[in-house]
């Protein structure tokens, strides 16, 4: 304990809850007040997200706002959170690649395989360079512990999938900041119950809430000189913090550690339902494309937020009503947790795709 520390602990205050508040606190004002300067630039320079084929929006608004999100991140982690960059080496690393490549592509639009070979190399750096792995699924599937190297390939597309797959949910107001509060809140919670050891784990958590929030003032304000997309940028931050905590949730209840209270069979599982939303929303456009006899990297408009929007929602509730829909399938997985990992696993899904199958049947039968 250094002397810093033990004079806050000697006032009969919790370092530990000095830090969470301070990292809340600080990120929420960096993130909130980079906003208007970053949004100022933007109209300036015109550097815009130009209406598309896949936009759900007819006018040209500034998508840097994941500038903000990655500054505040940037400064808060490694001050409030410094415990993580010291046992994961190459974090703080994979956040200025992503942090790159993303603005080159919200003020460039790089190809693909250029943002692919990026997610792979950051992804790389985590799971091999700081041992960030799937290592068992607790028997999913009959699997147990995993392969070292099939663990490693494993992980990796893991990582690449979920940011990506959050990336695919950034279409409409509100949702993917929401959608990484409510992540981050339950993974910081789960943190928070799991002992001390995650402290860090959860200061970060806070971390990625106030910087979301600071966003979702602006990204669902109703005047046009406010409003801001978080772009690619900070898509890409936030799918790859979210994959990180989730597999770090994971990686709890492997450990088996003595101040952990009690060890979740189901705990894969319970990762996937807080996560559902962009490995639904992913797999259902997949599989509507197959359908369609489309490629699967062709752009459209099936995802989920898509088709509450074609029932003449708004985008906020839109927002509202998928958010409702993703807490009451973790409500439903927390609540069967200990059932068996694989009839869990199942019931998760199917409830998964019934939120996205329902829209669909919902504007059928409004038409007819």
């Amino acid at each position: 304990m250094n002397n810093f520390e033990t004079f806050i602990e000697s006032t009969g205050i919790s370092f530990f809850y000095f830090k969470l508040l301070l990292g809340f606190f600080f990120s929420f004002l960096i993130t909130y007040l980079a906003i208007p300067t970053i949004i100022k630039i933007s109209r300036r320079k015109n550097l815009m997200d130009e209406p598309g084929a896949r936009s759900s929006h007819l006018r040209k608004i500034p998508n840097l706002g994941g500038i903000a999100i990655f500054f505040s991140l940037g400064v808060c982690a490694p001050i409030f959170a410094y415990e993580l960059f010291d046992r994961y080496k190459f974090l703080f690393a994979s956040f200025i690649i992503l942090f790159f490549v993303g603005v080159m592509d919200d003020i460039m639009v790089l190809r693909a395989y250029k943002k692919l070979l990026a997610q792979i190399l950051v992804s790389a750096l985590l799971v091999i360079g700081s041992d960030v792995r799937i290592r068992s699924l607790f028997g999913l599937f009959g699997v147990y512990e995993i392969n070292y190297y099939v663990s490693i390939l494993f992980s990796i597309l893991t990582f690449i999938i979920l940011i990506n797959a959050f990336n695919l949910i950034d279409g409409i107001d509100g949702l993917a900041g929401s959608y990484s509060v409510v992540t981050s809140a339950l993974f910081g919670v789960s943190f928070f119950r799991l002992g001390n050891h995650n402290d860090p784990l959860v200061i970060l958590c806070a971390i990625i809430i106030a910087a979301s929030l600071g966003f979702l003032i602006y990204n669902l304000s109703n005047k046009r000189s406010s409003k801001i997309f978080m772009g690619d940028t900070g898509s890409m931050i936030l799918g790859f913090l979210l994959a990180f905590t989730g597999i770090s949730f994971i990686e709890i209840f492997i450990a088996k550690r003595d101040d952990v209270f009690y060890h979740l069979q189901s705990a894969p599982v319970i990762a996937v339902a807080i996560l559902i939303l962009p490995i639904i929303d992913t797999l259902t456009v997949i599989i509507t494309r197959i359908y369609h006899k489309k490629s699967i990297l062709s752009p459209d408009k099936n995802h989920i937020h898509h088709k509450l929007l074609n029932l003449g929602l708004t985008h906020k509730r839109s927002t509202a009503y998928i958010i409702a829909y993703f807490l009451l399938i973790v409500t439903v997985a927390y609540f069967l947790r200990h059932f068996d990992i694989n009839l869990l696993l199942v019931f998760i899904m199917i409830l998964g795709f019934l939120g996205a199958y329902l829209p669909i049947l919902l504007l059928k039968f409004k038409k007819d």
